[in-house]
């Protein structure tokens, strides 16, 4: 009886190895139990229009994820400076946006003047204060590592406008940060609604994240912006006031 089972057991392993055998290469041939091991649950952001070689038009380049509700504020703490820069944006994008930088589930403005939201952003002022050299080096230290990760790339490590993207040929028209003769409001419109060339970044970036950038590009502007001198009073200018309520 103990024969019998051991030549079974030979028997049996024998096949199982010769099943898991195949001509392709690149098959991992016969897997036990691969849910294990592999999910077969859907993935955010993953294009399932082809998946195993097999199309689906219907499914093509269609979101998987769920995505907020509309004007869903993020859960950031008790700090109520804090929250409210993450209210939100009270400017909308011009009428022409849904159709230059696809923006179609947004409320666009009605004005005639399809520029009056990025005019009217010029009164804008950063919520976010420089109130002493400690505050200011932590926003730049921030403002730098977004700047490398959303910017450089096309406006270049100076802000000259000649970052990899546009040196490689495969992107023209970066703005030159350095010459920007915009309001800092303005720069917030455009980097959150984007501008020109430049798509919107309020889908990469919070409010917080955009007015921190807004710091650090002000710094190409002027080299001694967000400086102060041996009083501990600002080399650039006034200081700014207290955060402003509006944003």
């Amino acid at each position: 009886m103990k024969v019998k089972f051991k030549a079974f057991a030979q028997f049996s392993l024998v096949a199982l190895l010769a099943a898991a055998c195949t001509s392709d290469p690149d098959s991992a041939g016969l897997e036990y139990m691969p849910d294990m091991y592999r999910s077969p649950a859907i993935e955010p952001y993953v294009d399932y229009g082809e998946v195993r070689g097999q199309i689906n038009d219907e499914l093509k380049m269609r979101r998987s994820a769920m995505v907020p509700p509309r004007y869903a504020i993020p859960y950031m703490g008790t700090d109520s400076a804090t929250v409210h820069t993450l209210l939100p944006y009270h400017r909308m994008p011009g009428r022409l946006f849904a159709a230059s930088h696809g923006l179609y589930q947004y409320d666009l403005s009605s004005n005639a003047d399809a520029d009056y939201e990025y005019k009217m952003a010029a009164a804008d002022v950063n919520p976010l204060k420089l109130t002493s050299k400690e505050v200011a080096d932590k926003i730049f230290a921030e403002g730098k590592a977004l700047y490398q990760i959303n910017c450089n790339h096309c406006h270049g490590e100076k802000g000259d406008g000649e970052g990899p993207m546009v040196k490689s040929g495969a992107y023209s028209g970066a703005a030159v940060l350095s010459g920007l003769a915009i309001k800092e409001g303005q720069m917030f419109y455009s980097i959150y609604y984007g501008k020109n060339m430049m798509g919107a970044h309020a889908s990469l970036l919070n409010k917080k994240e955009i007015w921190t950038l807004v710091h650090y590009v002000r710094k190409f502007q002027d080299a001694k912006y967000g400086t102060f001198d041996a009083n501990g009073v600002p080399a650039w200018g006034s200081m700014a006031q207290a955060p402003d309520t509006t944003m």
